[in-house]
């Protein structure tokens, strides 16, 4: 409940390496970008923090890149998106119930879509310009959005209470989500990606990787 996140290398014997202190209230939700180079935080405040690893230290807590105001409910769902390094999804409870997109290099808000209910998870898709989210009161749904518009393509129904968290096959064809009716369910949303095109057969020599000894 301090509102603190502490970040530890477990491999060393002086395991904390990274304080990050802006939070007033629980933190609901944690995801590093791909590189690992930024940090996005969302709390129960209704704030969403995005802090930097080059402006960390163990010694004192570190000071935010970004300190965005604009949800008007908690936020824990907090996903990088897989095809643009610095944009930030992220969706708010039930007082908010909108997605917002963000640019993180700037802060700036790129777009805001009112979803009608709490935002409990986002997942982006590995092969497609879309974004998936699971709700809480009063469907219990998933509903797949073309981004950026985010206009409605499939409306997923069977949870009977909130779906608190996705989690998508390597492959990125199938999600599994899981919720409070303590059930998961498997989803077939985001289709079967295309199949990359066979390279043409090469026959080479044995041992032709290795130099000739002339």
């Amino acid at each position: 409940m301090d509102g603190q996140i502490v970040n530890n290398d477990v491999r060393i014997r002086s395991h904390v390496v990274e304080t990050y202190r802006g939070h007033q209230q629980e933190v609901c939700g944690l995801k590093w970008s791909a590189s690992g180079q930024q940090l996005a935080s969302g709390g129960n405040d209704n704030v969403v923090h995005i802090w930097d690893r080059s402006m960390a230290s163990s010694n004192s807590p570190t000071q935010w890149l970004h300190r965005l105001e604009e949800h008007i409910s908690a936020v824990k769902a907090l996903p990088w998106c897989p095809f643009q390094s610095n944009l930030l999804a992220t969706g708010g409870g039930g007082g908010d119930r909108t997605i917002k997109f963000w640019n993180t290099q700037t802060g700036a808000c790129l777009n805001s879509a009112d979803t009608d209910s709490q935002v409990c998870s986002l997942l982006w898709s590995k092969n497609e310009r879309e974004l998936l989210s699971s709700h809480g009161f009063t469907q219990n749904q998933l509903t797949l959005g073309k981004y950026p518009s985010m206009v409605k393509m499939a409306e997923l129904t069977g949870h009977t209470s909130r779906v608190l968290y996705m989690a998508q096959s390597p492959d990125g064809c199938t999600v599994a989500s899981a919720a409070g009716d303590e059930t998961l369910r498997f989803w077939n949303v985001f289709g079967v990606p295309e199949v990359a095109k066979t390279a043409p057969k090469v026959n080479r020599e044995p041992f032709s990787q290795l130099n000739r000894i002339r």
